[in-house]
């Protein structure tokens, strides 16, 4: 499988890794905004062919699959043109921020019959298919998912420490993951959901924190807190409080609730969510199926967050 990176930045470094680690995965070409940035990523993972276009690169013979990695803003514009030129596409969290564009990326697909997946890497985290696992086939019952995504962000920095070219969002981005998980862990579509947010950043122009309260049609609830104001470690705690025991997930790590560490070992290929969710995509195209958390299957979460970005703006007053 011969892929194209699109992008530079950090979610571009973790696929090339991930890549890296899988037999026959084959970076053949990276695409950039810039020609130092492109040729720099080449060089750090030994990829043969550094673009800036975005269109060469995806028409290009040598490659099989995208993996898309640049600014939310163009993910579907991005997406469309990958699967119209009969490339697998897997497109980072978010796949894009409106519901007319989640639904245009699933259209496109259909007509195209593409694999195009979502990469929604909280399923593939081994702590949360530990978690999945005991949900869906243990008897275990989720009374309630405490979450919190907090960084401290208020200039446009990525994970990198790096300027960015677009503003992040905790909605559309952060708030993805967890809007996702929680209804991929409970098996449940989301029939009642909240959200209330804090003042805009005067430069930035989003929110800087946010509170998001789900509730399942079962009665499972979660509750999700969301900061770029939060001055301590990067990170993105769950914890699952079930009816026959507490458990605490840390990307790829996990815990019982009182902190003693549980043996993950067998759960998934790899430790690393992000290898598990990429040999999730080769495994889907070599197959010829639907991979978990194809753009159809994460078209629900879209809708979600299309709701609460209305809730938001009509309590707020400010504009979309």
């Amino acid at each position: 499988m011969r892929f194209c990176i699109s992008g530079n930045g950090a979610m571009a470094n973790a696929h090339a890794k991930a890549l890296k680690a899988i037999p026959g995965a084959e970076i053949t070409v990276v695409q950039s905004r810039t020609t130092e940035g492109a040729q720099k990523f080449a060089g750090e993972y030994n990829i043969p062919t550094a673009v800036t276009s975005y269109e060469d690169a995806v028409t290009r013979a040598d490659v099989d699959a995208v993996i898309i990695t640049g600014p939310t803003q163009i993910h579907a514009d991005q997406a469309e043109t990958a699967m119209r030129a009969g490339k697998h596409v897997l497109i980072e969290i978010p796949m894009c921020d409106s519901v007319a564009d989640a639904e245009r990326i699933v259209r496109v697909q259909q007509e195209t019959g593409v694999t195009a997946m979502a990469g929604h890497v909280r399923r593939f985290n081994p702590s949360h298919q530990y978690m999945n696992n005991k949900l869906r086939n243990e008897g275990v019952f989720l009374q309630q998912m405490q979450a919190h995504t907090h960084f401290f962000r208020r200039t446009n920095m990525n994970a990198l420490g790096q300027p960015r070219s677009w503003v992040d969002h905790l909605l559309w981005h952060h708030a993805c993951h967890t809007v996702d998980l929680f209804s991929y862990q409970t098996g449940e579509k989301v029939s009642e959901a909240y959200a209330v947010q804090g003042p805009y950043h005067p430069e930035l122009k989003i929110a800087m924190d946010m509170g998001i309260v789900m509730k399942t049609p079962k009665g499972s609830v979660c509750v999700l807190s969301l900061s770029f104001n939060d001055e301590g470690p990067i990170g993105s705690p769950y914890r699952y409080m079930c009816d026959k025991g507490t458990w605490i997930s840390f990307y790829d790590d996990l815990t019982d609730g009182f902190g003693k560490k549980i043996d993950l070992a067998g759960v998934a290929p790899s430790m690393n969510g992000f290898e598990n969710q990429d040999r999730e995509f080769i495994a889907a195209i070599t197959e010829k199926r639907a991979p978990n958390c194809s753009v159809a299957d994460a078209l629900a979460t879209m809708q979600l967050l299309g709701k609460l970005e209305d809730q938001l703006i009509a309590s707020s007053g400010l504009p979309k």
